[in-house]
């Protein structure tokens, strides 16, 4: 019987324990730049479109390079690309720190830093995915992507809240600088690391053809195609009401920045119960059944929150919207990475965030910024959610998807 403590494997892997302290810590610096970000956008243009296009500029890169970025993740050592990549982020975070600090930000400085993050993103996010299962092994695979989620979570309540205060206190700037400080605790978690030695793959597959063998891969094996298709409505059209809080909060809600950081902490609350949940049970059926409830709940928590005027019942809808948006995507991850063999891994977990970072945060946040535009950012989450809802409708009615919560056994 599985342990119901989520925190196990922590104790049964020394690595993976290293890891996730120090990517934990590092990602409250993320998570600090993120709503600091946000913010900052929003103050140098006045204009939600521009706000939703920082993001976007983090995101494109990882659409134009994460599918090329899978092959060489899987030519390559994972844990050295990681170092490297976690370097590189380091450095982007402390020139954002100098540009805002000297007063020489604009937004063509934060829409440029921003590329630079996300092309280092679109190697460094398959490549730290892939790895996971060489940390916690692939048995307790399920619950060490649950526990990441958790981990990510605990920092986005941590990271917005320090935000404003540190705002509040220091100034911006010094955001983005607690950020670039907060990448050497995971530089030396990933330095404790040891592993067994890497050793290259005999025969090397060219980009392109390394492209199209994880496209037939994903188009051949119905699960993977099914719950890539999920993946990909969901992410376009489920992520981007965060990208849209700033203006939620101030348009709609009436908050300054500390009721703007509330409102993403609430998310990170329900977003770590979730994950916390999940890794305490992360048996095969209970993940399918959390697919399907979390599935179709999520786009009716956002469609109640489209309606919302108030901040009180915000803070509630957002804390549920985390538990379902953690639940949907930590189920999804571990299903796929369990489906695929081992010579795919980095290129699937590349597909994927191709997906999940660079379409959710290009076209799903460049269309919702539109429609927030022309018509209201209410309406921007609410379309969304109406369509998230159809299609859940429609998935689940296919053979592959239908036996998920019914207790039936699924394969590949």
């Amino acid at each position: 019987m599985p342990s119901l403590n989520p925190f196990s494997v922590l104790a049964r892997h020394r690595n993976f324990r290293l890891f996730w302290l120090g990517q934990t810590s590092s990602l409250i610096g993320t998570w600090m730049q993120s709503m600091a970000q946000g913010w900052l956008a929003l103050v140098l243009t006045n204009n939600p479109f521009l706000v939703g296009l920082v993001v976007s500029a983090s995101s494109l890169p990882v659409v134009i390079f994460s599918l090329h970025a899978g092959v060489l993740v899987d030519r390559y050592e994972k844990l050295r690309l990681v170092k490297i990549c976690q370097a590189l982020l380091l450095l982007e975070a402390a020139l954002l720190f100098w540009f805002t600090w000297s007063g020489h930000i604009s937004i063509g400085w934060l829409l440029g830093l921003a590329t630079f993050a996300g092309i280092v993103n679109s190697v460094e996010i398959p490549a730290r995915q892939s790895m996971i299962v060489e940390l916690a092994g692939r048995e307790d695979l399920p619950q060490a992507i649950a526990l990441q989620s958790s981990g990510f979570n605990l920092a986005r309540i941590v990271g917005p809240a320090l935000a404003a205060l540190v705002i509040a206190k220091l100034g911006i700037a010094w955001a983005f600088g607690l950020n670039a400080l907060s990448y050497v605790a995971v530089l030396i978690g990933l330095f404790m690391v040891r592993l067994a030695p890497w050793e290259p793959r005999a025969e090397l597959v060219r980009p392109l053809e390394g492209i199209r063998e994880t496209i037939e891969y994903m188009r051949s094996t119905p699960l993977v195609a099914a719950l890539m298709k999920l993946v990909t409505v969901y992410s376009i059209l489920g992520v981007p009401y965060l990208v849209l809080m700033p203006v939620f909060a101030r348009n709609r809600l009436g908050l300054d920045a500390s009721g703007y950081s509330l409102l993403m902490a609430s998310v990170g609350i329900g977003g770590l119960v979730g994950a916390l949940a999940i890794a305490a049970r992360a048996g095969p059926q209970a993940g399918k059944k959390t697919l399907r409830l979390s599935t179709y709940s999520y786009p009716i928590i956002l469609l109640i929150l489209a309606a919302v005027t108030d901040p009180r019942p915000a803070y509630a809808l957002l804390f549920l919207a985390g538990i379902a948006m953690i639940a949907n995507g930590a189920v999804s991850n571990s299903m796929l990475q369990h489906s695929v063999p081992d010579a795919l891994r980095g290129r699937l977990m590349a597909a994927y965030s191709f997906v999940v970072v660079g379409l959710a945060q290009t076209v799903g946040s460049i269309l919702a910024g539109i429609v927030a535009r022309a018509f209201g950012v209410q309406w921007a989450i609410a379309f969304g959610a109406i369509a998230m809802l159809g299609y859940a409708l429609h998935a689940f009615r296919q053979p592959v998807l239908k036996p998920l919560g019914t207790g039936a056994t699924l394969t590949a």
